[in-house]
């Protein structure tokens, strides 16, 4: 059985293709359209998913999309009437339904001669995304929560999964959100752009919390574990919002003049950062957090399972999952490499595919939600991310080849070494002799972290090298942290985790007496977001990184994405551009090594 799932219309538009249960291809559109968070109908997305499993649209059986408009109508319709809400706002609702029911449509022009004769499935969205979480986990059982903006009315849903079942408990309902608590406060403190709330968790450990009393007034927590907001702080609830969702996302304003009249004037994009943003951050990080393990510590409590998975735009928020094994009971995590809106594709997916496997397929039609019986059969685990295209030798040769010229007038030399572990070594010496890499190897990552196939390297010893990364390479602002790879046998001697951690999605503290060893990786409160490296799912980067360790003694890389204010690096051409551009002085792509006389 063939099945596509698609996360469209909405930021990180993305596709998966699954075979049978198993994932065979999966990517995010912006990878291929080469504009950040791309919204829209991920067309591209879906051709490379055909073409890397070798077959057309009229091979698809299903196609799962993570949005459902029916779902909470009834709720939706009921809210319009007694708030009054402006009717711009009902007719923009109007306008996005109209194109999340396209698909057909959309599909029969994306892929002309090829019909696609199969059904079209809408999943409600926060079900896609606890599914995204459960569903290729390791876990038999968990305790299952999705947190974000909103999505089909809901901003949070929670359950239990057990077996191939997810049992949906409860929902919190528009207006209160989380995700846009966190959005709001993002753009007061002057970052404007879809998908900036990585920038207040760097922001946040330069500061204190001394605004929470502030914050408290904005969230509100419930004996129920649950939580509201205080409206008057937003506008998301009460005026129509401009969303764009085709090609560059874009969100209007989200909080409203109240909000600056408890904490002071905004920051405008490309003020100055002071302390008191810095205080700001941090308050509204420990905020969430306070509110996220309300509620985790609420599901814990009702069900006592010891495994929890995460999912949602907020389980982006790596900081808060590296503190839930230490302020809940749970002892063990699963976080996939995209729990945000793009993951969506492969939730949606994956649940169909379980229900179709378990059903009649009349049953999947108008059956309940959730299934029943014993049905952990045909999971499977989702251990690594390498679910995107690679590049031939016969590409990356023709690529270099035609490109001498320009190498030549830039003062590069190209050599091959077709020996895996010398080219370890080779990279590794280079890396401990302070230069930095473009490391271009396998199939690209799922989800927006590189994990060892598309990333920049350098050493974590490097006291400069943050510095320097971000001003010649990243350009972007200097209080980001970047993130160290270690070998996974190594990790418990130099953080404080036991747990498996392979997808970059929690930080934890380094170890107090091994953070001057690496200070290019240490954040200023001595935290790492770390990527566990295992032998089994990545080897060669698992090869480099023990040459590195052998020179040196530290089985640590500091790994940050392939890019410079773009996408992640897709295609050979983009990482051979990238490096041109930058003053990257070496770049490995496939066996070739690249470097600057």
């Amino acid at each position: 059985m063939l099945l596509i799932g698609l996360n469209a219309y909405h930021g990180d538009a993305s596709a998966c293709l699954i075979r049978d249960g198993r994932v065979i291809a999966a990517a995010e559109e912006e990878r291929f359209r080469r504009v950040k968070h791309w919204a829209g109908f991920p067309r591209e997305a879906i051709a490379y998913c055909l073409d890397e499993a070798g077959v057309t649209i009229s091979d698809v059986q299903h196609i799962a999309i993570n949005s459902n408009s029916h779902t909470n109508l009834f709720r939706k319709l009921n809210y319009a009437i007694r708030n009054r809400l402006d009717t711009r706002m009902i007719h923009s609702s109007i306008i996005n339904r109209v194109k999340r029911e396209s698909v057909e449509g959309e599909i029969k022009a994306a892929f002309p001669g090829r019909d696609f004769r199969g059904q079209v499935h809408r999943i409600e969205h926060h079900l896609a995304h606890l599914a995204s979480g459960f569903l290729v986990s390791p876990f038999k059982e968990a305790s299952v929560i999705s947190v974000d903006g909103f999505g089909d009315f809901a901003s949070t849903a929670w359950g239990v999964g057990i077996g191939a079942n997810i049992e949906v408990e409860g929902r919190i309902f528009f207006p209160h959100s989380l995700g846009i608590f966190y959005q709001a406060l993002t753009q007061y403190l002057g970052f404007p752009n879809y998908g900036d709330e990585y920038k207040v968790m760097g922001l946040a450990p330069y500061g204190k919390p001394t605004y929470l009393s502030e914050m408290r007034n904005i969230v509100r927590l419930l004996d129920n574990g649950q939580f509201e907001l205080e409206t008057d702080y937003f506008r998301h609830h009460k005026e129509k919002i401009d969303y764009e969702w085709d090609g560059v996302p874009r969100v209007g304003l989200l909080y409203s003049p109240k909000l600056e009249e408890l904490l002071g004037a905004a920051r405008q994009k490309g003020d100055e950062i002071t302390i008191r943003h810095c205080n700001i951050a941090h308050s509204v990080q420990l905020m969430y957090e306070t509110a996220f393990f309300n509620l985790l510590n609420s599901l814990h409590a009702k069900h006592g399972i010891a495994s929890l998975t995460i999912a949602g735009g907020c389980g982006m928020n790596s900081v808060a999952n590296g503190k839930v094994i230490l302020q809940t009971p749970f002892k063990r995590l699963y976080v996939q490499p995209a729990a945000g809106d793009a993951g969506g594709a492969i939730g949606a997916a994956v649940y169909l595919w379980h229900k179709i496997k378990n059903k009649s397929f009349a049953d999947v039609v108008a059956g309940p939600s959730v299934l029943k019986g014993d049905q952990l059969f045909g999971r499977t685990v989702m251990d690594h991310a390498y679910f995107g295209p690679a590049a031939s030798n016969l590409e990356i040769s023709d690529l270099l080849k035609s490109s001498a010229a320009e190498l030549d007038r830039d003062g590069c030399t190209v050599i091959q070494i077709e020996n895996e572990r010398g080219l370890c070594k080779e990279v590794a010496k280079a890396l401990a002799a302070g230069e930095v890499v473009g490391w271009f190897q396998g199939r690209m990552e799922w989800g927006p972290r590189a994990l060892g196939n598309r990333s920049i390297l350098s050493d974590p010893r490097r006291i400069d090298m943050k510095e320097l990364l971000n001003k010649k390479i990243k350009r972007r602002e200097d209080f980001r942290p970047f993130a160290p790879s270690i070998q996974s046998e190594h990790a418990a001697e130099w953080f404080e985790t036991d747990d498996d951690v392979p997808f970059m999605m929690q930080v934890y503290q380094i170890r107090k007496e091994k953070q001057k060893l690496i200070p290019a990786v240490a954040h200023v409160d001595g935290s790492g977001r770390l990527q566990m490296v295992y032998r089994e799912t990545n080897q060669l980067y698992w090869e480099l990184i023990e040459a590195f360790r052998e020179l040196t003694g530290i089985p640590i890389l500091l790994n940050t994405s392939f890019n410079e204010n773009e996408p992640i690096v897709c295609r050979p051409v983009e990482a051979l551009n990238c490096f041109r551009r930058t003053k990257m002085d070496r770049l490995v792509i496939g066996s070739y090594l690249i470097k600057r006389v």
